[in-house]
């Protein structure tokens, strides 16, 4: 569906633990570290910009997966790096191993997959619904 977009790529990306990011802010627990959401959240964001770097004008992802463990908490202020890596192509189907890093502790991991869409379709048929 996109030339290039193979098996083996990897990207990677830093964010930075905000308080709208922790668990108390969210509502998901009742501690001010991040949040499992906004975890997976920084996670869906990286293949994303992975997977759109070889896609061509129109198309995009879409998140229909995610099989995520969270192994440690993140302070707020904390820098995270995440790292994804494409495991498989089938068809418009993406599927990523996904992990967050604090240093040089791993904070989380899993597998995460993505669509492939044209953007205008997928709006259309939204419409219709």
């Amino acid at each position: 569906m996109a030339q290039g977009l193979v098996k083996g790529l990897t990207h990677s990306k830093r964010f930075v633990v905000r308080e709208e990011h922790t668990a108390t802010h969210l509502g998901s627990g009742d501690v001010a570290v991040l949040s499992t959401p906004s975890m997976i959240l920084f996670m869906e964001s990286t293949a994303l910009e992975l997977a759109q770097r070889y896609l061509p004008e129109g198309k995009t992802t879409v998140g229909v997966g995610v099989d995520v463990r969270h192994l440690r908490a993140a302070p707020v202020g904390a820098e995270i790096e995440v790292r994804a890596e494409l495991l498989s192509v089938d068809g418009n189907r993406l599927v990523f191993w996904v992990e967050a890093w604090w240093g040089d502790k791993k904070i989380g991991h899993g597998v995460h997959e993505r669509a492939i869409v044209d953007r205008e379709a997928f709006l259309a048929r939204l419409k219709k619904s």
